[in-house]
Order: structure tokens, then sequence, then C-alpha cells
């Protein structure tokens, strides 16, 4: 019975995304509200049916984490870099290790003292915020946080995360970009040319071309060298400790899909951008359904839901003001606050939302640097709460 439940899951995670393409092509509404916002809706919907088995949990895990890793390369093979990228990556880190930081000590000061072990939790919301789960997860046995404390923080952010990406995706893109002055900002010629042959085919159903024998064959090539990279990653990544493990995977899928992108060839392969993007919308559906509203215990700890909704939401205030006054672009504040408070994983995602392909190598780097400093930061924040 398991295994069937897992199946009908399955097909459903994975054939929604198609139904509700096909209805944002022909319904304005829709269109306009973007797939991902409309597949995130759904995704809330299942995940909180009464009659959803619970064992769907291990289902709703692997998609994820399978989805991701095939999805950044896949979208990295059309795009191309700018060599201005690492200046604005400086920018980008030191204005989100700096807002998670004022955030949390506010957050701290103000209700987090009432929380027990509160210095140790700031640590690890610190950590998680510039990093991710895998941070958490680590810092809190560097802690040893009450176990009762951890999960019901960990609950908290799965609620608050996804009320913060729900925002930020659809009233937080073109509110930045308005008060960015976005609509001044100078395109590069090839970008405009980019954007023009986007807006003609946006109507267009870019995966019409699967049902042809050259876009079977190219899929061919795309899934094959996508394998290929992964399974050099992961091969690597095993090697290092287990630690190290996120981190070094996620570098390697992004240096090689990177590399990948200037060869001509791999170049050609037009369709491995809007592939990648629906193993996201995949990605996207999973993720929703696991926001389980049940588990927000609001009289289990008003302080610590607070405390976490300072964190997540003044990061965001934040570092929106502090890019703004280093000459940052809307969408890459954008995106970098996306891999700071939700991880890298989503990174793709948002970049699809933005519609902007340049932001993806911005928000992975962005999110490689949490990933690699978040413990230390988590356990210089927790000494710094500790003092104050």
């Amino acid at each position: 019975m398991q295994i069937f439940n897992y199946i009908i899951l399955s097909a459903i995670f994975c054939l929604t995304p198609a139904v509700v393409l096909w209805l944002c092509r022909r319904i304005p509404l829709l269109g306009k509200i973007g797939p991902i916002m409309v597949l995130y809706a759904i995704g809330m919907i299942i995940g909180n049916l009464p009659f959803i088995p619970a064992e769907i949990k291990p289902l709703q895990d692997m998609i994820p984490n399978v989805m991701v890793p095939l999805a950044i390369p896949m979208m990295l093979f059309g795009c191309t870099f700018s060599r201005n990228e690492i200046r604005l990556q400086v920018k980008l880190c030191l204005s989100g290790f700096l807002s998670v930081c004022l955030a949390v000590v506010i957050g701290y000061l103000f209700f987090g003292r009432n929380v027990e072990q509160g210095a140790q939790i700031g640590g690890i919301l610190s950590g998680m915020y510039t990093g991710g789960m895998v941070n958490a997860a680590a810092l809190q046995a560097i802690f040893r946080v009450n176990s009762e404390n951890y999960i019901l923080m960990s609950s908290y952010d799965i609620i608050i995360s996804f009320l913060y990406l729900v925002f930020l995706l659809g009233v937080g893109i073109p509110m930045f970009r308005y008060l960015y002055g976005e609509r001044k900002r100078e395109i590069p010629q090839s970008e405009q040319e980019e954007l023009d042959r986007q807006a003609e085919k946006s109507n267009e159903n870019p995966y019409r071309k699967l049902l042809t024998r050259e876009g079977v064959k190219q899929l061919g090539k795309i899934l094959a060298l996508t394998l290929a990279i992964v399974a050099v990653s992961g091969g690597v990544g095993l090697l290092m400790n287990e630690g190290w493990f996120m981190v070094v995977f996620i570098l390697l899928i992004t240096t090689l899909g990177v590399v990948a992108s200037f060869f001509p060839s791999v170049r050609k392969m037009d369709m491995s951008y809007d592939i990648g993007m629906y193993l996201i919308y995949i990605f996207s559906i999973t993720i929703a359904s696991m926001a389980d509203f049940s588990n927000l215990h609001l009289a289990g700890g008003v302080n610590l839901l607070i405390f976490v909704i300072l964190a997540v939401f003044l990061s965001l205030v934040f570092h929106a003001l502090i890019c703004r006054l280093m000459k940052v672009d809307a969408d890459s504040m954008i995106v970098s606050s996306v891999t700071f408070i939700n991880s890298p994983p989503f990174v793709p995602m948002a970049s699809a939302a933005l519609r902007n392909k340049r932001t993806l190598v911005t928000g992975l780097s962005a999110g490689i640097v949490g990933y690699s400093l978040g413990n230390h930061f988590g356990v210089l924040m927790a000494k710094l709460l500790s003092m104050l």
C-alpha cells in the first residue's frame, strides 16, 4: 500500500506542473501569477489535506534532493557570464551576513532573551539564514540545544520561510524593482537581444520540441552530460568530510555547469534551460507540500516564533537597504536573499520567477559562501548574543 501511495503522489508531483503550464498559457490571470506561485499554492493544499498519508515525508525529502542537482547544470548550460561577478559577490555576501547579524541581534534583544537557550537558538538562526539547514543541524550538534526547542524552531522556520518566499516572489519582485529604479537600469545590447528573443518565445510551448526526433536526441545528450556532472561532483564530495559534502557538491556542479556552457556544442542545446525549469517546477510543488500548518504550535513558544519572524523579515529589510546603498541591482539582491534565507536549492526557482538567467550563478555563488561560513558565523553570533 505504501509503494502504491508513493507512485500516485510521485505522479501528482511530476505531472501537475505540465497541467499548470498548459493552464498558464491559456488563462491570462494564471499567466501573470506564474507557474511557480500556482504550484506553490497547489503543493500547500496537498500537504495539508487530511487524507494524505504521513509516510510521504521520505518522498518529499527525496524528490528535491534529486531534482535540484539535475536542474542546476541544465539551467547553466545556456547562460552567459560577466567578469564583474566577483565584485558583486563580495557586496552581496557582506550585505547578507551583516543583515542577518543585525536582524538576529534585534530579535534576541526583544524576544530571544525569553527563549530557553536563546543565544544558542540565535546562533543556529544565524548559520541557517546565511547557509542552510545543513548548517543548522551542525550548529544544533555543537550547541546541544534542547531537541524540543530545535524541532519547534524548525517547524516555525518551514512556515515562516515559506511565507517569506511567497511574499518575495509574488509582491517583492515588482516592489523592489520599482524602489530600486530598475527601469532606469542600462541593459547591454546582447542582454536586450536575449530578452527580446525570450519575449517572442514566451507564448510558445517550449516543451513541444520534445515530441520531435531532434528533441529526443537533444534530451538524451542533455541528460548524459548532466548525469556525468552530478556523478563526478558527488564522487568528489564523498571523498570529503561529511560536513563538507554539500558545499563541495554544489560548488562542483555549478563550476562544471559553467565550464560546459563555454563549449559551442553545449550552448546549442537550447532545450536544457526549459528541461531544468520543469525539474524546478516539480521541486516547487514538492517543497510547498511540506508546509504543514498543523506544526504551528503558537501557544508553545510565542517568543520563539516572533524571534524567527524578525530574523527572516528584518534581514530582508536590512539586506535591501544595504544593497541599495552599495548600488546592487534589485534582481541580485532578491536572489541572494533567497539563497541566504531559503538556501541555494531555491535559487533556480527565484531565477525563474525573476526571468533573469544571470541571477542563477549570482545566487548559487552567494549560497556556496554561506554554506562554507555559516557554521563559523553561527558560533560567533551565539557568543556575541550570550554577552548581550
